[in-house]
């Protein structure tokens, strides 16, 4: 037994150092703790539990979903009835934009990632430019929805906008940069035709109908309560519910990227109460909307896009223009999203971090316009 301690505990300290923004986040912590007297008095006060307890809802969910082989399942199927290079990107990239509305962005990439990796080395296709669309898809999808993303699932929270409310407002920005973003992937892949050819070591990957009929079935009801507000309890009854129907889902959780939220809500807080940062803040008019919108897109190019939303959030009465600016704010510099990291690592190609930027940078100028317009256009 203590072995196994021991050996958990090591692979916990080993998943710690590898995780660079968990590290960074844990040193300022204590950096923040010590030249701010109150510091540890304040951090309950500063996390949003709430939110944290839809995240965890959602992971688990994601999770389970997940290990049933259902969503790989999906994206198999989809890939296979492709005739040619073009329409193939196409479905890649429609579908990861669609998983991405209804699971987390990194969950999302998790899924259709591995599947193109495969498929680009049965069919000859290139691997690193497919992902890179699907970067781009994950971060125009899942703008649309409160669960899509961590900075929609706070900012819906915080908001106490309703879920089809806020589906409503980001509706005209999504659909545009979708319809897009097709296009270019129309432009940018061949019509060339492929062929697949399935071996019984190919076969399509086998779904645990228990697990998927479970994860399904709590879907829509932990969706309800956390829009009445009721997360915490709802996130409650489902990790018993798992502890006693599948542990593995609980232990298989991505709980470094709770830590990674949970550390970025106190480190924030704890910024935001620094003089020098809140006088700037103040000084940068975020009660004035169009304020508000390009320091959300600016600060996501430097901070990324859940802590920009997290830090400004403080100083905002504009949900909208702080979602927009912020969800547009993923595209760009790869740290403006974390999907981005996460498609650029799983690539595992040096000439991806080139390759994302040719298509995000644009892609961030278009976006900001467009934006832009819907908002603040007049009569708008």
């Amino acid at each position: 037994m203590a072995t196994r301690i021991f050996g958990l505990l090591q692979g916990l300290v080993r998943a710690v150092a590898r995780d660079k923004l968990l590290l960074i986040l844990l040193a300022a912590f204590g950096v923040l703790v010590f030249v701010i007297p109150s510091g540890m008095a304040s951090v309950p006060s500063l996390i949003d539990w709430p939110t944290m307890a839809a995240l965890c809802g959602l992971l688990i969910l994601t999770k389970a979903l997940d290990m049933s082989g259902a969503l790989q399942w999906l994206a198999e199927v989809v890939a296979k009835r492709m005739p040619d290079q073009r329409r193939l990107a196409l479905a890649l990239v429609l579908m990861t934009c669609l998983l991405s509305m209804v699971l987390t962005n990194d969950v999302a990439l998790f899924v259709v990632v591995p599947v193109t990796l495969a498929l680009a080395k049965s069919t000859g296709m290139p691997a690193t430019r497919l992902i890179m669309f699907e970067a781009l898809a994950v971060n125009a999808g899942s703008a649309l929805t409160p669960i899509g993303n961590p900075q929609n699932l706070y900012l819906w929270q915080i908001s106490n906008v309703s879920f089809a409310d806020f589906i409503i407002h980001m509706l005209p920005l999504v659909f545009i940069l979708i319809i897009v973003l097709l296009g270019l992937t129309a432009l940018t892949f061949k019509g060339s035709p492929i062929a697949i050819t399935s071996s019984p070591e190919e076969r399509l990957s086998p779904i645990e109908r228990d697990l998927c009929a479970a994860a399904l079935t709590l879907f829509l009801p932990f969706l309800i309560a956390t829009n009445f507000g009721q997360a915490l309890w709802a996130v409650a009854a489902m990790t018993v519910l798992f502890l006693w129907f599948r542990r593995a889902v609980l232990v298989s959780l991505d709980w470094g990227l709770l830590v990674t939220f949970l550390l970025m809500f106190i480190d924030l807080g704890l910024v935001t109460k620094l003089p020098t940062v809140a006088s700037t803040l103040r000084s940068w008019h975020l009660d004035i909307a169009s304020h508000l919108y390009w320091a959300a897109l600016g600060a996501s190019q430097i901070i990324s896009n859940v802590p920009a939303t997290i830090a400004l959030m403080s100083y905002a009465h504009d949900w909208r223009a702080l979602a927009y600016g912020a969800n547009i704010g993923g595209f760009g510099i790869f740290i403006g999203s974390l999907a981005n990291l996460i498609a650029l690592r799983m690539a595992g190609d040096r000439k991806a971090w080139l390759t994302f930027h040719v298509y995000s940078l644009p892609f961030l100028g278009l976006g900001a316009g467009v934006g832009y317009l819907i908002l603040f256009w007049p009569g708008a």
